[in-house]
This record gives structure tokens, sequence and C-alpha cells, in this order.
């Protein structure tokens, strides 16, 4: 049994190491000709394109909301979700009118017929 402890011991190694590839591979040529073929790294990373996006899309239904309600009318029903629940009231600070909702809005009640 005893035998068997490097082989057992090497088989672990190349199993871990195929297990390792299953992000691909990376192949590199050495100095005396030889292709080795290594794991490729998987870094992940933060979609900042896509949170970018949808803080954009935020503003843009904001601006809508803002610009389609009126001032007076879009301020009563942030009021009124302050007076909600806990989700509501967190809502209503999500919504409350900053300036580039007024920017956005002005810009879309240009578009917007009256």
């Amino acid at each position: 049994m005893q035998a068997n402890v490097p082989f057992d011991k090497r088989l672990k190694r190349i199993v871990r190491r195929h297990d390792k590839m299953a992000n691909g591979v990376v192949r590199t040529v050495t100095s005396d000709g030889l292709i080795v073929a290594k794991p490729r790294l998987y870094k992940p990373r933060f979609p900042l394109k896509g949170l970018i996006v949808v803080l954009m899309l935020g503003f843009l239904f904001k601006g809508f909301l803002f610009a389609y309600l009126g001032e007076a009318g879009y301020a009563e029903r942030v009021a009124t979700l302050q007076g909600g629940t806990v989700l509501e009231q967190a809502g209503a600070w999500v919504m409350q009118p900053d300036p580039v909702t007024t920017i956005v809005a002005g810009g879309i009640a240009t578009v917007l017929p009256q």
C-alpha cells in the first residue's frame, strides 16, 4: 500500500489542476519549445457598466414621472410614500427630486405633449 502513496498524491494533484482548468487554459511555449497549459485564473469583476445603466434608467424614470405629474403632483406622491411602511419610506427617499431629476424632467417636458 505504501507504493501507491506517491501515485495517489500525483493523481490528486492532476485532478485538482484539471478542475481548475474549467475556466479555460492559457498555453505558453517555454524556452525549450515545450507547450505548457496552465489554468486561467477566474477574477470576478464588479459589473460597473450595468450599475451605471441601471442608475441612468432610474434617473430617466424619475425625470419622466416628474415631468408627467408636475412638481406639485410629484411632491404629493412622495409625501404619501413617506407616511407608509418602511419599504415605502425607502422608496420615498429614493424618489425625492434631486438636481439630476429636474434636469432630466426639463428635457423630457419638451418632448411630452401638453
